[in-house]
């Protein structure tokens, strides 16, 4: 479980591909702090350390993770956005993410704002509990942000210079790729609302 707020927006150092696998190497200011088996989102898709050396850690990507996240797309030099687990001992700054990406948005627009920026994002709903909520809750490549403007198949969010510079915020550019992890509390009571319909 994760809380969208990001601890670093890291630099991929090496990418190999394994048949279908995608080995992501990062090099990260913590990985000292890091251990095998240690799970880790990235850019909001969590996955586990499975090899650190000096201060870069490697992570696995499978099939199913490539083709519903963005990080198939990654190159060598991006920056990814991180953030290890939330500890139970800690307040939760944000909101309840849980690191599995439900689809990929493209970027439509960036607007400047006398200081801040309003980035619109248009995403292809697959299901009834991919829905924002006006003021509700929705991870942006594992940031937890705040809705404006919802509609049914795009939204915006507003985003302060301390959080553009510290993700890859200041790297999006229009047509970039993002992923999307939309509220689980929203999700459920879209199932929930579905499922009594049918009855």
């Amino acid at each position: 479980m994760f809380s969208g707020i990001v601890e670093e927006a890291a630099k991929v150092v090496r990418l190999e591909q394994e048949q279908e696998n995608l080995h992501i190497t990062m090099q990260c200011s913590f990985t000292d702090e890091l251990k095998i088996d240690q799970s880790i989102s990235h850019n909001g898709v969590c996955l586990t350390v499975v090899d650190i050396e000096n201060d870069s850690y490697t992570v696995t990507a499978i099939r199913e993770t490539l083709e519903k996240s963005n990080l198939g797309l990654l190159q060598v030099g991006d920056k990814v956005n991180l953030e290890r687990s939330t500890r139970l001992d800690s307040r939760l700054d944000g909101h309840m993410v849980q690191g599995h990406v439900d689809l990929t948005a493209s970027c439509t627009a960036i607007d400047e704002a006398d200081g801040s920026w309003y980035f619109t994002f248009a995403f292809e709903p697959q299901g009834e509990e991919h829905i924002t909520v006006e003021k509700g809750s929705v991870a942006v490549n594992g940031v937890s942000l705040t809705v404006i403007n919802s509609q049914d198949k795009s939204f915006q969010v507003a985003i302060i210079p301390f959080t553009y510079n510290m993700t890859n915020f200041h790297q999006f550019k229009v047509g970039s790729v993002v992923n999307l992890e939309f509220d689980i509390i929203g999700k459920y009571i879209a199932r929930i609302l579905k499922a009594q319909l049918k009855n």
